[in-house]
């Protein structure tokens, strides 16, 4: 089974990042992290309330996690909030097949193209890239400004993988979750996991 390292940044589009986790969770482990900023989007865009007010990082982690995995109904997902810089993935020395991140704000990726590691997304990013393991960003920005390309055509060269959330039309979708299937499938497509998402293109 792979391990997988996925995270949640704080944007618009996480229903991207959690049908993509969905479709991970079927067939590997996931350790899963959630930007704090992110908690409230993903409220306010899918309805989903994954928050927890419970005191301390530690408890709080776990209230959460097993809230996470009773939604997606599996034991192989393990949570780790943006602060426990202390998490086994914060490590090289933890093996895993790869990490993404969908969808991934500027910020998220300023911070990777600099490998400043403030928090723990940064951080298992910047400890993905050393090791050298398969490392995707999906930004979520529009129009994307010359920081934004420069940052992305720096992490381009390095061989991280930059897949935009952007939707195929091909395909005939009918409603917004089709639109979201697609581009959760290009996603995939770009790491090798097997899926049927979406229709493909024959000619």
């Amino acid at each position: 089974m792979k391990i997988y390292i996925f995270a949640i940044s704080g944007a618009t589009g996480p229903i991207i990042g959690i049908r993509v986790l969905r479709e991970l969770l079927k067939k590997s482990e996931v350790h899963l992290i959630i930007s704090t900023q992110s908690f409230p989007i993903i409220y306010e865009e899918t309805g989903i309330d994954w928050a927890i007010s419970a005191r301390g990082k530690g408890q709080r982690a776990k209230l959460t996690e097993d809230k996470i995995r009773k939604y997606f109904r599996t034991n192989r997902l393990f949570f780790y909030e943006d602060s426990q810089m202390d998490a086994p993935v914060a490590s090289g020395s933890f093996r895993v097949d790869g990490m993404l991140v969908v969808p991934c704000s500027m910020k998220t990726l300023s911070g990777i193209t600099r490998g400043y590691a403030n928090n723990l997304i940064e951080r298992a990013a910047d400890v993905t890239i050393k090791e050298g393991r398969l490392l995707l960003l999906s930004p979520r920005e529009t129009p994307f400004s010359a920081i934004h390309l420069e940052n992305m055509l720096k992490l381009a060269r390095l061989g991280v993988k930059i897949v935009p959330p952007v939707p195929g039309f091909y395909h005939k979708p009918e409603k917004i979750e089709d639109i979201v299937d697609f581009i959760a499938g290009k996603i995939l497509d770009s790491i090798g996991i097997e899926h049927k998402l979406f229709k493909r293109w024959k000619g």
